[in-house]
């Protein structure tokens, strides 16, 4: 485990959502979601656009208040928890988060560290070496004294994931995290997602590139209309019957001729 992602020291239960539902404006966008995502895993939260993924994130990370439901991470219930205490719980990479504040990219992942100091402020000796770290890990050290405004979507993305990993999060939420980032930048960033999982970290992303999902994520959760359609582990889960029915096209398992793993061809 490298020292920015500081992921349980050991494995729990991980997140456990029971009935959460939100409305806007008097229509349902989530309607009574019920699922798991396992400690020590990748989940990707898939769906076409307007499934609500973005939405039930935001609700896990704190942002959003539901209507009803419960969500547990091992024995705490999140949505019980004071903003400060869930911060050191759980951090939120959202899909197209940008500030035209004059911040560098150090100064903006250094903001992961706020959880962890006094409430007067200071009194993190770890702050340093966990934000250099952090910046290390999210491939963002390059551009860390450059001010964000000046970044490129793919190098401002890598910056707010320093900045989540700088929070040592038990649970990590992360809402398209490829979005502006090329493909050997993509692979980097599963790559660290499988690492933090494995160190015992919950990781959930909510990912539009199916095939992508397929062959990083060890469990799905589908999601279609605002509801949960199917979850487990994922080639169990993803089937070419539930892909269709979802997505609308057509889906076969077959193997990678580059890794010789298992691969979601999309047709």
């Amino acid at each position: 485990m490298t020292t920015g992602t500081g992921a349980a020291e050991a494995v729990g239960r991980g997140l456990s959502v029971t009935d959460v539902t939100y409305h806007l404006e008097g229509t349902a966008i989530l309607g009574g979601l019920v699922f798991t995502a396992p400690a020590g895993r990748v989940t990707a939260l898939l769906g076409p656009n307007g499934a609500g993924k973005s939405t039930l994130l935001s609700v896990l990370a704190g942002a959003t208040k539901p209507a009803s439901g419960t969500v547990r991470f091992d024995d705490t219930d999140l949505l019980a928890l004071r903003r400060r205490d869930r911060a050191r719980l759980v951090a939120l990479v959202e899909q197209d988060a940008s500030t035209d504040l004059p911040l560098t990219g150090r100064a903006v992942a250094a903001l992961g560290r706020t959880p962890h100091e006094h409430v007067l402020g200071g009194g993190d000796p770890a702050a340093l070496d966990v934000v250099e770290q952090s910046l290390a890990d999210a491939g963002a050290t390059p551009f860390a004294d450059r001010e964000l405004p000046t970044l490129s979507g793919g190098e401002r993305q890598r910056v707010l994931l320093a900045r989540a990993l700088a929070q040592q999060p038990r649970l990590l939420l992360l809402d398209e995290p490829m979005n502006h980032l090329d493909i050997a930048a993509q692979l980097d960033v599963l790559a660290l997602l499988s690492r933090l999982a494995e160190a015992g970290a919950t990781v959930v992303a909510a990912l539009h590139d199916l095939a992508l999902a397929a062959a990083h994520a060890d469990h799905v959760v589908v999601m279609a209309h605002g509801e949960v359609v199917a979850e487990g582990a994922t080639e169990e889960t993803l089937t070419p019957e539930l892909v269709h029915d979802v997505y609308g096209v057509r889906a076969a398992w077959t193997t990678n001729p580059i890794t010789g793993k298992r691969l979601l061809a999309i047709g």
